[in-house]
């Protein structure tokens, strides 16, 4: 049981990194969600985490509809997603469950502007729909909405690009 936990904790952790990689790199190159973004101000921060002190990412509006990855997050972002257990956010990150499904479960709280936390929904199933297979991305979103492979390819390429330097610099 402790394993288990213990790897269901690494898995979580693992993929909040990826997915804040994914989504900062995706602001820079996906003019869709870029325009989903610019209603955010320079300065506004967007945070997910899990309850009780799990892993967590914090991304910071710069402007423009771009996001970027911060360390360290005000005491109270302006929008907080909180998922209420650990379970909860592996069957979100493990494609069991989508995101909407989570939220309308009560698997999640949204501590912040509503609005916003509903943009926030719409962006990550854009992102998964672009940087995943058809067939995982149609589990992961409420609607998916397919995309051409030739739009499709050359955006996933730029992100996964994005995430793996994002990783390398760490290394370093």
């Amino acid at each position: 049981m402790f394993l288990r936990n213990l790897l269901k904790r690494l898995y979580v952790a693992t993929m909040l990194q990826v997915v804040g990689r994914a989504l900062a790199t995706a602001s820079r190159v996906d003019p869709v969600l870029r325009r989903e973004l610019e209603i955010l101000p320079p300065g506004f921060q967007l945070q997910m985490t899990v309850l009780p002190a799990g892993p967590g990412v914090t991304w910071q509006a710069v402007g423009g509809g771009i996001l970027s990855r911060v360390r360290q997050a005000k005491a109270r972002p302006e929008l907080g997603i909180r998922f209420k257990h650990l379970e909860h956010a592996f069957l979100v990150f493990s494609f069991q469950e989508g995101t909407a499904m989570a939220f309308a479960r009560n698997r999640m709280v949204a501590d912040g502007d509503v609005a916003v936390a509903t943009r926030l929904v719409r962006i990550l199933g854009r992102l998964e729909s672009v940087i995943l297979p058809a067939p995982l991305a149609r589990r992961a979103v409420k609607r998916y909405r397919p995309l051409r492979l030739r739009d499709k390819l050359p955006l996933a390429a730029r992100i996964y690009l994005g995430v793996v330097r994002g990783f390398a610099q760490v290394i370093r």
